[in-house]
């Protein structure tokens, strides 16, 4: 055989020429590919911050960490991704090897394949030989003590960088995080878990304050708007480092047609129907890092939570997305459960582990409450699969009408109540959003009309009208506006706004809803009986008994056909004829409420508030009868019941001080009157503020009493009670 052949080899390919009949074997042994990052010297971080803005006390605690002759301590910066640790890292990063004569050594440790390549590049850069690392590399000597070989020999003092090491078991399993007198390790974690941690000191970093939120947007689009423009973006960011490193790069970087800080949050409330989530997403510009995403980034905690048999975690922070993001009484989370993805008895260590991965935190204070960032909530409520938002909203408006009072009692002071305001309004937005069944809006709704009237009966009317105000808007665009929930909104904002003195406007707004009551209800029905006794109340303090009076009559009426005379409702009409008639009917009056204290004696009993209401009218009816020595015991008694049940500056009790200074006047006893309405008019200034109708009507009486005591008059103060 002759000739010859032409070949080329490629890669590890080989050619073999030969002649004659050859029989070839051949082994290829491929090790692994071992290539590590491409520095371990420069921060491998997606986008350097401008400048660090806050964290000044934490920066100075790591800068004494990394002065001259420091070694032996590990630091780790723990908080919510997207707070800005690894910016914190890089700063300090830099000012150690700029300015504190350290060399930086940066390893991503977010997986354990990273973190192995990461800290075998530092033993290369140490000095390890090729046979030290292949021996390492091959598994025939333990990688991490030649790591930390050379580390503890560096001939220069060094810093060392874990970013990204959300799960410390990666660093514990391979003995990767040690301390070493060359040198200062800092490691930042979602990881909040101290026992993870053991020896080293622990830096929570969260969000940064309003001003220094909104320097971040203008270092980075300083032309897009004010310093107040920024601020209010930041706001509804919740100054989040993440989201506003976003906002601001998309602000710096469009083209066209740049908007402004003031264009990008119309944009962030809803704007062409934007959704504000994808919108902040468009300032990372095309970047497919999870961690570089706010709609991405919680992912990888949860995952984690995932592989450490947490699934829950992911249920019970979509349970968090139906409410809001202000702090969230504890209680609201006993026996909640949703379905299978969340039985009740999960929730605990569910519950540990959002708080383990920073996900949400615990506050301290009196009531104990929790706090989950708003722009998360937002991220995970819009990621709820449609099929399971209903039960979710369901099982949140459960624990909310379990914690709501349906019969709540006046003046309890439960801090809880104002808590619970913007979560129910929240879950209210989340279900008039999502397609979920009518019925789950209704209890919605239930919820905030219960927490109306339990802010009413405390005596906090302003919020109390807002929650009815805001409530009312939002279930109307799912119920009607003539539904029975709606319509009680709106009978108790009227009820809020007879009590701030806003008397014009609670009558026009009542008569609205009484309107509305009769053409969905009859003008029978207790739900319309309800709102003449509303506008009665108006017309009483305009001055305008003639046309309050058959108001409460229809009322009295009513209410015993339907449900007799001496229901708590009946005797509320009843009290309220005592307060209202006019001078014409007093004496016969009179006797009416005798007989009205008696049944309330043997229905509700001496100390209810019916019955206490009811003498209080009746000591008043005694004055304006022209019976004020019988009324000046009856007046003690009122003023001492109501002041032991409810203290001293409940509204009701501060009526009840008043009508007992006006007694006190009718009869010529000005020192007594004169303290008593002093009393009555700093409180109500306190309560009320200085311009409300009751204020000034204390003021008014002050001032005639001590001119009456100055000229030794007794004028009767006449009017009605207040």
């Amino acid at each position: 055989m002759t000739g010859h052949n032409d070949a080329r080899a490629d890669g590890q390919g080989r050619v073999y020429q030969a002649s004659g009949d050859q029989h070839i074997t051949e082994h290829h042994h491929h090790s692994p590919d071992w290539s590590g990052p491409a520095s371990v010297r420069h921060p491998a971080v997606g986008r350097a911050p401008v400048v660090l803005r806050d964290r000044t006390e934490e920066m100075s605690r790591l800068r004494a960490a990394v002065e001259p002759g420091v070694g032996n301590r590990v630091y780790v910066l723990h908080g919510l991704g997207g707070c800005g640790k690894t910016a914190v890292a890089y700063t300090l990063f830099d000012h150690a090897t700029h300015h504190a004569g350290r060399i930086g050594l940066w390893v991503n440790a977010s997986d354990p394949t990273s973190l192995r390549a990461g800290m075998l590049a530092v033993a290369a850069e140490r000095g390890a030989t090729d046979g030290e690392l292949m021996g390492a590399r091959s598994g025939l000597r333990p990688a991490a003590d030649l790591v930390w070989q050379r580390l503890d020999h560096s001939d220069q003092p060094w810093l060392l960088v874990l970013d990204n090491a959300d799960d410390p078991a990666i660093l514990r399993e391979g003995g990767w995080l040690r301390t070493s007198p060359a040198g200062i390790v800092i490691v930042t974690s979602r990881q909040a878990a101290a026992h993870w941690w053991p020896g080293a000191e622990l830096l929570q970093f969260g969000v940064l304050p309003r001003d220094e939120a909104a320097l971040v947007l203008r270092d980075l689009a300083p032309h897009a708007g004010t310093v107040d423009d920024a601020a209010a973006i930041a706001d509804r960011l919740g100054r989040l480092p993440l989201a506003l490193t976003l906002a601001g790069g998309f602000l710096a970087h469009q083209v066209i047609d740049p908007w402004t800080m003031a264009d990008y949050g119309q944009q962030l409330d809803g704007g062409d129907g934007r959704d504000p989530i994808e919108l902040i997403d468009q300032g990372a510009f095309g970047a497919n890092d999870s961690r570089h995403l706010l709609s991405r980034t919680w992912q990888l905690s949860l995952d984690a939570l995932a592989g450490q048999g947490l699934p829950e975690a992911n249920s019970l922070l979509r349970l968090l997305a139906c409410w809001a993001n202000d702090p969230l009484p504890l209680t609201l989370l006993a026996g909640a459960e949703v379905g299978s993805a969340l039985p009740a008895f999960r929730i605990e260590s569910a519950l540990r582990g959002l708080l383990d991965q920073s996900l949400t935190e615990l506050l301290p204070g009196g009531v104990r409450c929790l706090r989950t960032h708003g722009v998360l909530l937002d991220s995970v409520a819009r990621t709820i699969p449609s099929d399971q938002r209903e039960q979710l909203a369901a099982t949140a408006a459960r624990q909310l009408k379990v914690a709501l009072p349906e019969s709540p009692e006046r003046a309890t002071h439960d801090p809880r109540m104002n808590m619970l305001a913007p979560h129910v309004l929240a879950l209210l937005r989340r279900v008039v959003d999502w397609p979920v069944d009518p019925s789950v809006v209704e209890e919605a709704t239930e919820c905030s009309l219960r927490l109306v009237v339990a802010l009413h009966r405390d005596g906090d009317y302003s919020s109390a009208l807002a929650v009815a105000d805001r409530a009312g808007e939002l279930a109307k665009q799912r119920l009607s506006e003539e539904h029975p929930l709606v319509i009680r909104l709106r009978q108790r904002a009227g009820r809020a706004v007879y009590r701030l003195g806003r008397f014009e406007e609670a009558e026009a707004l009542q008569r609205q809803v009484l309107d509305a009551c009769e053409r969905s209800f009859g003008s029978a029905a207790l739900d319309t009986l309800e709102s003449c006794l509303g506008l009665a109340r108006s017309l009483w303090q305009l001055g305008r008994e003639p046309e309050a009076m058959p108001l409460i009559r229809r009322i009295i009426a009513g209410r015993t056909d339907i449900l007799g005379p001496v229901h708590p409702l009946t005797l509320i009409a009843r009290a309220l004829i005592l307060e209202v008639a006019p001078g014409p009917e007093l004496h016969e009056e009179v006797a009416y409420g005798q007989s009205l204290i008696a049944d309330c004696y043997r229905t509700v009993g001496e100390q209810h508030p019916i019955t206490l209401m009811a003498e209080l009218d009746q000591a008043d009816l005694l004055r304006r009868a022209g019976r004020t020595a019988e009324a000046l015991p009856c007046a003690r008694r009122a003023l001492a019941a109501h002041e032991e049940r409810y203290g001293a500056e409940y509204p009701i009790t501060l009526a009840a001080r008043s009508l007992l200074s006006t007694v006190l006047a009718e009869l010529g006893r000005y020192a007594e009157a004169i303290e008593e309405v002093g009393t009555v008019a700093d409180a109500r200034t306190r309560v009320l503020g200085a311009s409300h109708p009751w204020t000034v009507w204390s003021r008014e009486r002050l001032a005639e009493y001590r001119l009456a005591q100055a000229a030794i008059a007794s004028p009767g103060s006449g009017g009605r009670l207040h």
